[in-house]
């Protein structure tokens, strides 16, 4: 069922090379795990459209306020990423963690028509982004551990296009609620728990259970990990050879194994360079409301501008994930904040005219298909297989972290020093972060 390719044998025959060549381009795994996160991010993405202006016009939230919140909903899931990536390394079960994950989140979306204080709504979303930080890691990995190391961009990048479809049916569902209930907010999170519900039923049923996934190198032999990646992987096998209870079996990865990932230099500069990146982007509830005021948007077409940014995130997330496949990884991640820091200039300096919301939803969707999926994809020549969730995890916490410190920091400089000169300030750190990874990660040796 997964995609593999081993050496033939002597004497195969060529029949059994064509057939091999027929295989798909990516796992079937990779497209179950894209169908339940497409159905899921139809749920969360219907939440995420209307919560800035329902909390800002709606309850009269401050933008502190509100950017306390957003951190909480985009921050939270980088202290949980760790366990949720370790623990599904150690119990070898992928499934389980992601589908705690979802089903996490799942119970509390209906939480969110009970809850209006600010206290409330902060445990609900916490506890929402605890079952996002459970299920990242462990679902990236089953995606990593089924596709060979050259096809991981591709990969990536179906699943990221299929889990965007969700995005962008997620808005469009919200603005139709919103359009024909009374109550429309109530109905957006009673609809969306239902959905959510739906994605958790996918996941069980159709996603392969406790399975050993196992990855190969293109050229049909066994993978080819990077020097400092061999060498974790050899330090982890003779640290438990003499633990194994069987010559099969392997006893569960213990946390000093995981921590010690921080000693591969390689993982340790992309994890840098994603905290450093993530300090200065503007969340994307913080986008929409600067695109609403720039370009004088009424409040009934707010639900749709995170629609802008799927469509082409959609458009372009395979395409460009081939292309880092191609190039190199760290470049395309480069050059997706790039685009993120001209969608920026655009918003503080272009003049207010009909076609500024599709420049700016346009740069934001290369910013995603650029970095969301290559990032884990860049991990896959780095971190040894029986580690691979927990090696994504603290790349992932590592740039989620630091997304949550930006949320907190461009929330208080909004409320100080007003929109414009806060956006200046996070363009003017994006361009200095940039500077600073491309030279960190500029290519050395058979480095990606």
């Amino acid at each position: 069922m997964y995609l593999t390719d081993r050496s033939a044998p002597p004497g195969a025959s060529p029949d059994q090379g064509r057939r091999r060549g027929s295989r798909p381009r990516v796992a079937p795994v990779v497209l179950v795990l894209g169908t339940v996160s497409l159905i899921t991010d139809i749920s969360s993405e219907m939440v995420t459209a209307v919560l800035p202006l329902y909390l800002v016009t709606t309850l009269g939230f401050s933008p502190l306020a509100f950017g306390t919140l957003d951190g909480v909903y985009n921050g939270v899931s980088a202290l949980v990423q760790l366990t949720g990536g370790h623990l599904a390394d150690r119990i070898r079960n992928h499934k389980l963690l992601a589908g705690l994950g979802y089903g996490l989140s799942a119970l509390c979306k209906p939480l969110l028509l009970l809850v209006s204080s600010i206290g409330a709504l902060g445990t609900v979303l916490a506890v929402d982004r605890t079952g996002k930080g459970l299920r990242t890691a462990p679902r990236d990995a089953m995606i990593s551990l089924s596709t060979p190391p050259g096809k991981q961009g591709r990969a990536f990048g179906v699943h990221r296009a299929m889990d965007t479809t969700g995005a962008m049916l997620g808005p469009l569902a919200a603005f139709l609620i919103l359009s024909a209930a009374a109550d429309g907010y109530d109905a957006v999170f009673g609809v969306s728990a239902c959905v959510a519900v739906l994605g958790v039923v996918v996941l069980v049923l159709f996603v392969p259970g406790r399975r050993t996934f196992r990855g190969s190198g293109e050229d049909g032999g066994q993978r080819v990990l990077a020097p400092e990646a061999h060498e974790a992987h050899e330090a982890h096998e003779a640290g438990t050879a003499d633990d194994k209870p069987t010559a099969d079996a392997k006893p569960p990865v213990r946390v000093r194994e995981a921590l010690a990932l921080l000693r591969l230099p390689r993982l340790r500069a992309l994890a840098g360079c994603a905290a450093l990146l993530g300090l200065t982007t503007v969340s994307d509830a913080f986008v929409y409301l600067l695109l609403q005021r720039r370009a004088g948007i009424g409040e009934q077409w707010f639900t749709l501008l995170p629609l802008g940014t799927a469509v082409v995130f959609l458009l372009l997330a395979v395409p460009v994930g081939a292309l880092a496949d191609r190039v190199g990884r760290h470049t395309v991640f480069l050059a997706g904040h790039l685009a993120l820091l001209t969608g920026y200039a655009f918003l503080l300096w272009a003049p207010a005219t009909p076609a500024l919301p599709f420049l700016v939803l346009g740069l934001h969707g290369v910013f995603y298909a650029a970095t969301d999926g290559v990032l884990p994809a860049a991990l896959a020549d780095i971190v040894p297989e029986q580690l691979r969730a927990s090696g994504l995890a603290i790349v992932g916490t590592s740039q989620a972290l630091a997304r949550f410190c930006c949320s907190l920091a461009f929330g208080a400089a909004w409320t100080v020093w007003g929109d414009g000169p806060a956006l200046a300030a996070s363009a003017v750190g994006l361009l200095c972060c940039a500077a600073v990874a491309g030279r960190v990660l500029r290519p050395t040796g058979g480095a990606r």
